[in-house]
């Protein structure tokens, strides 16, 4: 099993471009079932939770492929002969359920297997449920199968009770295809559910308000392969901006949209780091020990929850005592310990932590548990006297493409070993 060695001590200092969003992919792989034709995507990561997207639509019987001329470029046929989902591919990864509002929408038949993914929290797909029987979907529970079942979908009004992306999107896929008018209540106003309703309407879904909780649905008869490319991850992009920040670096990112992490940006302006933006370009410049803050995640526009890890470990370093709240995910400080083997000082209190600063981080052995811990345990490492050995890294493969290389070109001291 691989693993990641980070020497830490390196003041990282560079440009370096981000990969596309990996969040933004799963979902338009899975719209791709709804259209006729092909739909071709450009600037795809190569990471583990596309792959298994991949596999998923194969089970399903579409035709999906890498394009022979272009790594990162992904080539979708929708049409399916088996719309059923299986356990083994979907418990990898939640966002494989979003393949069920596009066959149930399409083909009138959807079984797909209740989801796994990261071990951070409870994350019911109810709200998915509720929504496509809104739309008129019959829908039961089989041997840890969800089936859905329709002979047309119709219009709609639905209203979420909580904030849910994979939710939102899911239905919205289901609502493009419905007879009528569908409105979303209480939507997810997330970069990647604007980015998705824009593709659809290229698709010639009519789409009205997505980034606003309000979402208007008018119903078309069909949609249409479309060539999109893929906007860059503004996860993987605040990930290297906070490294930035920890070495007490001068890093710029590109291919993001400045405006997609801007809740981010404002956190690192106030630990007194130096952030300019410009086009689809992020510079962060810091002297000095970070100044501590306080964190508290939220639905977009708020803190991404997927950045609360990377910031936790720059706070570890900071200037007085700091408090990180995650409202989002009831389990997702099982980074601290690790942290607290590298010698970071953290007490946990329910849904908040208290983030004591520490004038330095020594090595150690630790363990990703998910995806954004084992990024924030890497961001830790590159500030760390030593040698620190990152273990399962299949987690942080799952949404960062080649993170050690892109480090690496930063001055990292960092390599992958099996």
């Amino acid at each position: 099993m691989d693993r990641i060695v980070v020497h830490g001590g390196a003041r990282l200092e560079g440009t370096v471009t981000v990969s596309g969003s990996k969040n933004s992919t799963l979902a338009l792989m899975a719209s791709a079932l709804l259209a006729e034709g092909e739909t071709v995507l450009h600037n795809v990561p190569r990471v583990r939770d596309v792959d298994t997207m991949l596999q998923i639509l194969g089970a399903l019987g579409a035709r999906a492929r890498w394009d022979e001329k272009d790594a990162h470029t992904l080539r979708i046929a929708g049409r399916v002969t088996k719309p059923e989902a299986p356990y083994d591919l979907v418990r990898k990864m939640r966002a494989s359920f979003l393949v069920l509002g596009p066959l149930v929408a399409r083909f009138g038949a959807g079984r797909v297997s209740e989801p796994g993914g990261c071990a951070i929290g409870v994350r019911p797909v109810d709200q998915h449920l509720k929504g496509l029987e809104a739309l008129g979907a019959c829908v039961r529970l089989d041997h840890g199968y969800v089936e859905a079942t329709s002979d047309g979908l119709q219009g709609a009004r639905v209203v979420f009770d909580l904030n849910t992306v994979n939710g939102t999107q899911n239905v919205l896929m289901a609502a493009t295809l419905a007879q009528g008018e569908s409105v979303l209540e209480n939507a997810a106003r997330e970069p990647e559910v604007i980015e998705l309703a824009r593709a659809l309407v290229a698709m010639g879904a009519q789409i009205q308000g997505a980034g606003t909780d309000r979402i208007v649905v008018r119903g078309v008869p069909g949609l249409r392969g479309i060539t999109h490319r893929v906007a860059g991850d503004r996860i993987e992009a605040g990930t290297l901006l906070a490294a930035g920040v920890i070495t007490r670096g001068d890093v710029t990112v590109e291919g993001v949209e400045p405006e997609a992490l801007e809740t981010t940006l404002e956190k690192l302006r106030e630990t007194g780091a130096l952030v300019e933006v410009g086009s689809e370009r992020i510079r962060v410049r810091a002297e000095g020990a970070p100044r501590a803050i306080r964190v508290v995640t939220a639905p977009y526009p708020g803190l991404a929850t997927d950045m609360q890890a990377q910031l936790m470990a720059v706070l570890t370093l900071a200037q007085g005592s700091s408090v990180v709240t995650e409202t989002v995910f009831e389990n997702r400080f099982m980074h601290v310990p690790e942290l607290q083997r590298m010698g970071a000082d953290i007490a946990l209190d329910g849904r908040s932590a208290h983030v004591r600063g520490v004038t330095s981080l020594s090595a150690a052995p630790v363990m990703a548990t998910d995806l954004r811990a084992s990024a924030g345990l890497i961001v830790a490492a590159l500030a760390a006297e030593g040698d620190t050995t990152v273990n399962r890294v299949y987690h942080i493969d799952r949404g960062y493409e080649r993170i050690e290389e892109k480090l690496r070109s930063l001055g990292a001291e960092i390599r992958r070993e099996a």
